[in-house]
């Protein structure tokens, strides 16, 4: 671990890439639905797999801080500093409200549930007019029951 944290804080891009491994993947919300990013399936496995390092937000807390210590040292890097700082505080206040970082698990689709007049067909025909009401067909064709005059 000591041989990983050497390298991180002297290489600002295997920090980077280390961060970016670290934040990529969201973690799943507490009450209602969490999209997944593109790509986030496999990030998901790594940060898995170390287990309590990751899902902690004390520690990632403590990472984003140690990270942002020697980056502070140097005039280009004090932008990307100053935003570590201020992740590892988010950090720090989410960790003490209780919060840590859950993996998305896929989730079994729900069932749709079929209408029950899809199962059974209507026992009744569709309601039509009297067959008093209804319109009778003449023989001849079509009567306008207006008359219609051409102008002259």
């Amino acid at each position: 671990i000591s041989c990983i944290c050497k390298t991180l804080t002297s290489n600002p891009r295997a920090a980077g890439v280390f961060i970016t491994l670290l934040e990529y993947p969201r973690s799943k919300r507490k009450k209602g639905s969490t999209m997944e990013r593109c790509g986030q399936k496999p990030l998901t496995a790594v940060v898995k797999c170390f287990g309590p390092l990751t899902r902690n937000y004390y520690v990632r807390s403590i990472l984003h801080a140690g990270l942002a210590v020697p980056g502070g040292f140097i005039l280009a890097t004090i932008l990307g500093t100053v935003c570590l700082g201020i992740a590892s505080i988010i950090y720090l206040l989410a960790a003490i409200r209780g919060e840590e970082w859950r993996p998305i698990e896929p989730q079994a689709p729900p069932k749709l549930k079929v209408a029950e007049t899809i199962k059974r067909p209507p026992e009744n025909p569709p309601p039509r007019p009297p067959p008093e009401v209804r319109r009778k067909q003449v023989d001849e064709g079509h009567v306008n029951p207006i008359p219609v005059q051409d102008e002259v």
